[in-house]
């Protein structure tokens, strides 16, 4: 049934925006234990590792926007179902950023001023980057990030490996861009924050929409292209 794959995809997204999210706002930068970039990093992997091998057999474990329309334009998803499937990771990604916010807001000193792990460029980029210095590294990652995807969970690629390949490579991704632009590469995960720290956050959204999906594009038709796989055949999105 189609809707036991969009529960397992709310499910998921909650996960990974609930995790990842959780571990920027809650441990970060906790008073000598905080887990710092690199936990942060860590911990959103660790997101997608553990639900793909959890809900990959039900519904490919897309968790992302971007990862849903890359895997459409690389012929590995069928195009009725894009919107269904991201209509159910931004719910997933609200409710993930609702609970953290729950659970966040009930230490006295907390204030949405710290930015509540959104996304932001400018003078909202956690280094001060620019707009264009954001936009390019958040297509370029997404578009890798989709390229490795759809390598991991080609047919001829090593069975069972594929969410290890793909929770590192989002891994590796935060530990580049976190300082550029607080790490979106997945609209979904921005939207959910976003909401919560409204003003900024909200007026510069789309860019966390646009480059993810434009990169997700160019990562799915990349990889299709130089893929063994014969034009037309389609392998499946499972990890």
């Amino acid at each position: 049934m189609q809707i036991k794959k969009y529960t397992a995809e709310t499910i998921g997204t909650f996960w990974l925006t609930f995790g990842g999210c959780g571990s920027a706002v809650l441990a970060a930068s906790f008073p000598q234990v905080g887990i710092g970039l690199l936990g942060v990093s860590i911990a959103f992997g660790l997101s997608v590792v553990t639900m793909a091998y959890a809900i990959g057999h039900i519904s490919g474990c897309h968790l992302n926007p971007a990862v849903t329309v890359g895997l459409a334009a690389g012929g590995r998803f069928p195009a009725a179902q894009v919107l269904p499937y991201i209509i159910a990771q931004v719910i997933g990604a609200i409710i993930g950023a609702a609970v953290l916010y729950a659970i966040a807001s009930g230490k006295a000193v907390f204030s949405l001023d710290g930015g509540f792990a959104a996304n932001g460029y400018g003078e909202h980029s956690p280094g001060k980057y620019s707009l264009q210095a954001s936009l390019i590294a958040e297509v370029v990652l997404t578009a890798v990030f989709l390229f490795v995807i759809m390598g991991a969970t080609h047919g001829k690629a090593p069975a069972g490996f594929a969410p290890l390949a793909i929770g590192l490579a989002l891994t590796m991704i935060h530990l580049i861009s976190i300082p550029v632009t607080n790490t979106s590469v997945n609209p979904a995960r921005s939207t959910g924050p976003a909401l919560f720290v409204g003003g900024w956050a909200l007026e510069q959204l789309w860019l966390f929409w646009v480059a993810p999906i434009v990169g997700g594009i160019i990562g799915g038709v990349s990889y299709r292209w130089i893929s063994a796989t014969p034009s037309g055949e389609v392998t499946g999105t499972q990890v």
